[in-house]
Order: C-alpha cells, then structure tokens, then sequence
C-alpha cells in the first residue's frame, strides 16, 4: 500500500509558519479574553459588595437624621419608610423591609425584580436575621443568584424588630458580563481569519539562500560579539536574521553586563581591604589595646566583604526593595567610625570631622559607610596633596522635611560644573587620563546608595575651594516598637444613632431609633472585608565600633574614580 502523502502545499515551511502563528494567536486570545473575564467578574462582584455596604451607610445616615430631633425617627417601620423613600435601588438591584419577618414595605421605584414575591427568599431571610448584626449571603432564589445584605433596625420604644434587605441579582450582572465576552470572541474569530491571510500572503514569498547566515554566524566568537548579519528583505529568512541579530544583541549586553559585575566587585572590594591591610600593617603586636582594636576593624571590614560579595548582584539592581536594609544607627558614632576608617586612605592629610548630627536615624549603615568611604578614597587620590579632607554629617531643613547630609568636602583643583553630573554616571571620567586606574563606578554606587534611601548624591564647591560631595537622604527618626503589626480587618461601619451621625464610634443603646450590629462577620464573608498586612524587616547585627586612629598605610589604595 503506497503511503498517504499531504499535498506539498500542506507540508511546506509556509504551511507549518502559519499553522504555528495561528494556534499561538488563538492561544493568546483565548487566554487574554478568559483572564479579562475572570478579572472582570471578580471586579463586579466586588462593586456589588461595595454597593452592599454603602447601603448599610446608607441606612445609618438615614438613622441619624439632619441633627434635630423632628427628623430623627421614632420607630422602625418610619426608619426604613424613610430609607426606602431616599435610598433608590440600583440597576438590577431591589430591596424589601420586614417587620417581624414579614413585608412591610417594598419601593415604590420599578425594579427589574422584587423580592417579596419570592416566599422562598423570605422565609430564608427570616432565618438568617440577626438583631445583633449585618448578616451578608448569596442565595439561589426565582430571579436568579442573588447577594444581599440583612440590617437589623430597632427604636426604643417600639418592640417590632425590622429588617431592611437589599438585594442584587449577580445572573442579570454577569450575563451582562457573558454578552461582552461573547462579542469579543467573535472579534476574536474574525482576527484569526484576517491574520491568517495576511500570514499565508507573507509567509508564501520564496525562501532565500541562507549561507550568509551561516557564514556570519560561523565569524562571530565569544570575543567579538560585534558582527551582525545583514538583513535584505521582510521575507521568513530575513525575520529569522534579524531574531538572530537580536539574540547576538542580548548576548553582547550580557557579557558586557558581567565585565561591568566584575568590575564592581574588584572596585568594591579594594577599599576595605586597603583599610584592613593598613591597619595591620601598623599594628603593635605588643600592645593588647592596639591588636584588640585593628581585629574588631579587621573583622568588621570582613564582615562588609563577606555582605559586598554576597549582595553584589542586588547592588547592579539597587532599585530593589531589598537593596537597603534600614536599622537604628547613632549618627554620631557612624561619622566617628567612618572618620576613623577614611585616615587610613593617606596620613599625610588632616582629617577632620567638620560636624556631627546627633541623633539617631534609620537608615542602612553598611551602605551609608560603603558611599561615604568612597567619596573619601576619591578625596584623598585626587585633592591637593597634604591638605584637609573634612567629613561631617548634619541635618538640614527643606521644603520637603528635614533631610540628613553625609559630606566630604576637600582642598584642590574641583570638578568643572559642567561635569558635576557626569561624574555620577557609569564609568565616566572628567578628563582623558583622570581615573584611568579604577573602574569608573565609585560615584554612580554612591548615587545608587543615595537613592535607593530615597535621597541624592551631589557635587558643589567647597569652602576651602575644591569639593564637597554630599550624600543627602530623608531624615527618618526611629519610633519606640520600630516594625509593622498586621492591621486588623476593616469590619463594616460602626453602629449609627440617630441624631449622632458626628460621631461614629459612640455607643448604641441611648434613647434614640438605630440600626445595630453593623459588623459584619469577616470570616464568614471576606468580600466585605481585607486584611492588609506588613512585615517588617530584622535589623542587621550591629558592628564592632573602632576608635579614631590615623595610621599611614604602606600606599595609597588602589581603585575608584570621582
């Protein structure tokens, strides 16, 4: 028996193109119009609910009259006459007022359906009632899937018990929903049809010869990725040159992306080593004071290495929640710290701390120190040699609230005001030869540390003529219990008096007509209610602090550039 063969129309490139696009198509419109409807019906659901509940505020504002006594009502049967007179149904939506479980009083407005022509729903509502409470549900009754909400009214005075139910009819609103849906699957049908034509008339152009392609892509190598392969035409193989131009494309900014990781963890990592091998090489082996002091330095610099090259990919994306991680610092003792540990930079300076803020703050002090310690290094390579270098921390005031300054400021050349926002960005330089020896990301890591604290990194004059480099981030002060407690659930509005619409958590119970129990049960219906939750973060461990010291370190550190 011969084998059956498709006809080669079927079996082509152009058949298979095709057939591919439009189950992918389909797929993505099936999948779009299912999660528009899904994402829709919850929303409506949700608007019911919302409808639900400012009824029941509704009917508090009623309780509570204009402020005079005359307004107020005296029982519960004038109570919801009066809601039923103010408070007109929505769209799809009805209501009905018992009293001792039976109708009392229906709208006077047209309504799509009513409920007290259904014996079923109000002999379900009589059971449900609560004098306590809101009660809210979903029932099946004769005009369809109804929610609705019970409120239970009392007077004093008056020893009928009402109820003021109101109803929507989530059929009729959903059908709506369905109906939409419908159309937009006939759109969708129709799309197919036109992207189907318009697919079979371009993907039928011939194929061309595709030993470019691979002669290109047999040129390029892990080290020039540079070369592209040229592109003539729109037709199947000039869309598959251009998808492998754009991989090449992806493929370069990934390798470039990893030169320009590993040139932040050599530039990062220079610096605390600098301090640690510094100290050491000072050390007094003789002198306990002095060996206790360089190993808690030594140890705290290998604890900022050990969170450097831990978190060094967090730090290319420093737009990250998680990039800082805030803690309760002494302003004071950071800047003593960090002073202590920028002498270290060149001993033929005066360092000085030019001012402290005291106070506490929240903020992430490895991070602070990381930016601040940077714009030291860059201070002591590039300012005018034997000069001051000044740090100083302090609080300002600005429009926008109080905000806290870590500076550095020094003596010599400056920075051109032309260039005083370059040089913030990645790998820039000032001039042809100026910072050559470091990476050229030292000050766009202190910018990225800036702003992930919600602040700036900026350049100005200083006063002894060269510059002052300012790290500026919003002052936040630490609370007593610092951290965020689950919030409770938002229950239902509280009780209403009558003629106390002024104050929403009084007490019910006076002398007046209310609508009591307004809150709804949570668990048994969250759609009234959402619990909205906050997590707060540990604090990092603290360090080991070091005093002032201002040892000359065997050379200058190595890395970094302004």
């Amino acid at each position: 028996m011969d084998t059956v063969r498709f006809p080669a129309v079927l079996r082509s490139v152009r058949a298979r193109i095709l057939f591919s696009m439009l189950v992918v198509t389909a797929l993505a419109m099936a999948i779009a119009g299912a999660a528009s409807f899904l994402v829709q019906r919850e929303r409506t659901l949700a608007q019911i609910d919302e409808r639900l509940q400012h009824t029941v505020e509704d009917l508090q504002f009623v309780a509570a009259g204009d402020g005079t006594d005359e307004s107020i009502p005296t029982s519960a049967v004038e109570l919801m006459k009066t809601a039923m007179e103010r408070v007109v149904p929505d769209h799809n939506a009805s209501t009905v007022a018992l009293l001792d479980g039976q109708p009392a009083l229906v709208p006077a407005a047209d309504v799509s359906f009513r409920l007290d022509d259904d014996p079923e729903f109000l002999a379900r509502v009589a059971g449900e009632a609560d004098d306590e409470r809101v009660v809210i549900g979903t029932a099946a009754a004769a005009p369809g899937i109804l929610r609705y909400v019970i409120v239970p009214v009392h007077a004093p005075g008056d020893p009928s018990t009402g109820q003021y139910v109101s109803a929507y009819n989530l059929s009729a609103e959903l059908d709506e929903l369905s109906d939409a849906f419908a159309a937009y699957a006939i759109v969708a049908a129709v799309s197919l049809v036109v992207i189907g034509g318009v697919g079979w008339a371009v993907a039928g152009r011939s194929l061309r010869p595709i030993r470019r392609l691979r002669e290109t892509a047999a040129r390029i190598s892990a080290s020039d990725l540079s070369e592209r392969i040229p592109v003539q035409g729109n037709d199947d193989v000039s869309e598959l040159a251009r998808t492998v131009d754009g991989m090449l494309d992806r493929l370069e900014d990934s390798f470039s992306a990893q030169r320009r990781l590993l040139d932040d963890v050599s530039h990062e990592l220079r610096t605390p080593l600098t301090i640690v091998r510094g100290h050491l090489e000072l050390l007094d082996p003789d002198s306990p004071d002095d060996v206790r002091e360089v190993r808690e330095l030594a140890l705290d610099e290998l604890d900022r290495l050990g969170d450097l090259v831990a978190g060094i990919g967090t730090l290319v994306k420093s737009r990250r929640p998680d990039f800082v991680a805030r803690a309760d610092v002494d302003v004071a003792e950071l800047t003593a710290q960090v002073a202590a540990k920028a002498a270290a930079f060149d001993s033929d300076r005066l360092w000085r701390i030019g001012g402290t803020a005291g106070l506490r703050a929240r903020l992430d002090p490895a991070r602070i120190t990381q930016a601040w310690l940077q714009l030291a290094e860059n201070a002591a390579r590039y300012a005018t040699p034997a000069t001051e270098v000044v740090l100083g921390s302090r609080v300002v005031r600005t429009p926008t609230g109080e905000q806290l300054e870590f500076v550095v400021a020094d003596e010599g050349p400056g920075i051109p005001t032309a260039h005083r926002e370059r040089v913030f960005e990645r790998f820039a330089r000032v001039a042809p030869g100026r910072g050559d020896d470091g990476s050229g990301l030292g000050l766009s890591i202190v910018r990225a540390i800036a702003e992930a604290h919600g602040g700036t990194a900026s350049l100005r004059d200083s006063a002894a003529g060269g510059s002052e480099f300012v790290v500026r981030v919003p002052l936040d002060r630490p609370e007593a219990g610092i951290g965020s407690a689950p919030t409770a659930p938002r229950s239902l509005p509280a009780a209403a008096r009558p003629g106390a619409a002024e104050d929403a958590d009084a007490e019910v119970g006076s002398s007046a007509a209310s609508v009591h129990g307004l809150d709804a049960d949570p668990a048994a219906e969250p759609g009234f209610d959402e619990l909205i939750g906050a997590s707060s973060r540990p604090a990092p461990r603290e360090r080991p602090q070091r005093a002032d010291r201002n040892p000359r370190p065997p050379g200058r550190p190595e890395g970094g550039t302004r």
